[in-house]
């Protein structure tokens, strides 16, 4: 390489400067990694320290890696819960990491046919297997890596391949070469998994199940039709490039993450950071809850719970305002009717936008539903385990409120002290009202006009209030295991009992989605309100709203650093973030925090 360069240098086909960019291109690589200020490796446990996390290390690989084909089916794929599924596992003699994992999701009747076995078998099993099924998925295993003898693939098992795709919708899942897929590439859905370990068998079952999305592509020309670099994979609005590119080391956001999880702060995590409009770091950590076998991905949809404050009403109070259908210095007599004669009813909409309508900070609704005499359960006058005409309202899992319980609680909301107006009381009340402000200008519920001018626009796919209504249950990540109330694990119902009160849908709380849905609306704010050749807002309307506008950190409706971040002993959120920075948090754990000075977002 030496020789080469010299002799390009003599040519002049290769100038100094060229070779002091690139190397200062390799130095800036390195300082990334930290090697400026390299550490003597400690030899105590060093095996023990390489392995730490080989097992998220295979899991994230086989995420990657694994790649959809073909997907001439998509009312099958993924594969939803609720039909008959059959599961052959070709090359096996026992159940399989993949084979446990279909049996629990889909209760799958499980069948083997190893390589030993004759076509004599093959009729039996079909005759068997008739008219059963709605959905029979085939696994090949156990095959050769070198393809001698067709890979150690019998001729029976190739055999039983081809009869069940013609006589069943099936789904083909190849765990090996891919070299093997070759006899297959008409099949109507097509997977290649490329190992047969236990992890890529569980890693494959998640795929299969919609729990995240296809990322990967054939590394090798298979056929005609299947060609180096095809893979189904999903266009994604914001483009995903190395850390480095964009002048990031991830290393220190992935200790801080996993010390989290080691602590038991929290089960699992999804974090992204996008800057410039590009995503520089999209990664899963851990799983669904502490004792749980379900891994996070970067698709899990996890309860937003204040964030909906951001990306449901405070998003549409933004575009009536752009619109001039909402004047935020009116009050809420002006828009809603049922306030007047009330202490609510000369309340600004800027102060409660603000905080700082002297509201209480929440009520807590729910306890005056609560029956003392039988442990502070749900009172069976108020609410029912099964759903019925008068019961209809889902607060959780078999269990449903009055319909008529609902004006009660507005009640209490009319009911409530005021005090001060513009001291910063941080108040669930200010935006349950401008959720009904909302819905009073457009004439639409809350969650309808949010996504019919927010998330459809945009292809959300993963954003919604109600989530059992649109996705996966087991695509949702839990929230918590709750002792009062409810008193079951929330998994899909809102974990704000007042928004669970009010249907599921309020102005509070109540939305749910994932990281790279709420990447797109931030990087829409960024943009100024535009993105994707679609303006949401003016950039004027963005500044206003994002900008401080009263004595406490608050924007309208956003929050933002302290304004005397330099001197507090723990600057909120973070010392280096710029004055024009706004976000929020979510109790849940949820937060995103948006830079414009540094073009980045943090969620």
């Amino acid at each position: 390489s030496i020789k080469k360069i010299k002799e390009a240098i003599k040519k002049k086909d290769l100038t100094w400067d060229d070779i002091n960019q690139h190397v200062q291109r390799i130095l800036y690589a390195k300082y990334q990694y930290g090697l400026s200020a390299l550490q003597p490796v400690n030899l105590n446990h060093l095996v023990e320290d390489l392995n730490a996390r080989s097992a998220d290390m295979r899991r994230l690989i086989a995420e990657k890696s694994i790649t959809l084909l073909r997907n001439e089916d998509n009312a099958i794929f993924p594969l939803a819960a609720g039909k008959r599924v059959a599961y052959i596992g070709i090359g096996l003699t026992k159940d399989n990491a993949f084979a446990k994992e279909v049996r629990e999701d889909y209760d799958a009747h499980v069948y083997y046919f190893d390589y030993k076995m004759t076509d004599a078998s093959v009729q039996p099993l079909l005759n068997l297997m008739s008219g059963r099924y709605d959905v029979v998925v085939l696994g090949i295993h156990n095959y050769n890596r070198f393809p001698a003898n067709d890979f150690g693939i019998s001729k029976a098992a190739w055999n039983l391949v081809d009869s069940v795709q013609k006589r069943f919708r099936t789904i083909t899942m190849f765990f090996g070469n891919p070299y093997a897929i070759k006899r297959e590439c008409n099949s109507n859905i097509l997977v290649a998994c490329y190992e047969d370990d236990s992890t890529t068998q569980e890693t494959a079952a998640d795929l299969l199940n919609g729990r995240f999305l296809p990322k990967g592509r054939l590394p090798v020309t298979i056929c005609e039709k299947l060609k180096a670099g095809d893979g189904l994979v999903t266009t994604r609005l914001l483009p995903s490039v190395r850390p480095a590119d964009l002048g990031f080391r991830a290393s220190e956001l992935v200790e801080i993450v996993n010390d989290a999880i080691r602590q038991r702060a929290i089960p699992g995590a999804v974090v992204l950071v996008a800057k410039e409009g590009k995503i520089a770091y999209e990664r899963a950590f851990g799983y669904m809850g502490y004792d749980s076998a379900e891994a996070v991905y970067p698709e899990t949809i996890y309860d937003l719970a204040s964030l909906t404050k951001i990306f449901a009403t405070t998003l549409s109070v933004m575009k009536l305002y752009d619109e001039g259908k909402l004047d935020l210095r009116k009050t809420l007599g002006d828009y809603l009717s049922w306030t007047r004669g009330t202490n609510k009813a000369r309340l600004q909409l800027w102060n409660i936008i603000l905080h700082q309508a002297g509201l209480k900070a929440w009520i807590p609704f729910y306890r005056e539903t609560l029956d003392p005499t039988r442990s502070e359960s749900p009172s069976f006058g108020i609410y029912a385990n099964i759903k019925d005409s008068s019961h209809n309202v889902r607060v959780a899992q078999n269990l449903y409120m009055r319909h008529d319980w609902i004006d009660t609680l507005y009640e209490r909301i009319l009911q409530s002290n005021v005090t001060r107006q513009g001291v910063y009381i941080y108040s669930d009340l200010d935006f349950i009202f401008l959720g009904k402000i909302v819905e009073q200008i457009t004439g639409m519920p809350l969650d309808q006009y949010a996504k019919k001018t927010f998330y459809d626009p945009l292809h959300l796919n993963s954003t919604s209030f109600r989530p059992r209504e649109h996705f996966r249950l087991n695509n949702v990540a839990p929230t918590e295991t709750e002792p009062i109330f409810r008193m079951q694990t929330l998994r899909g119902d809102v974990h704000d009992p007042g928004a669970a009160m009010f249907g599921g849908v309020a102005g509070h709380a109540g939305l749910f989605s994932d990281a790279y849905d709420i990447a797109v609306l931030c990087q829409m704010l960024l943009n100024g309100g535009k993105i994707n050749g679609i303006r949401f807002f003016k950039k004027e309307t963005v500044d206003f709203f994002t900008a401080y506008h009263s004595a406490s950190r608050r924007g309208l409706g956003f929050d933002k650093p302290d304004r005397d971040n330099a001197r507090r002993p723990e600057p909120y959120p973070t010392l280096s973030a710029s004055p024009f920075t706004f976000g929020h948090t979510g109790f849940t754990g949820t937060c995103f925090w948006v830079d414009p000075q540094h073009k980045l977002t943090y969620i």
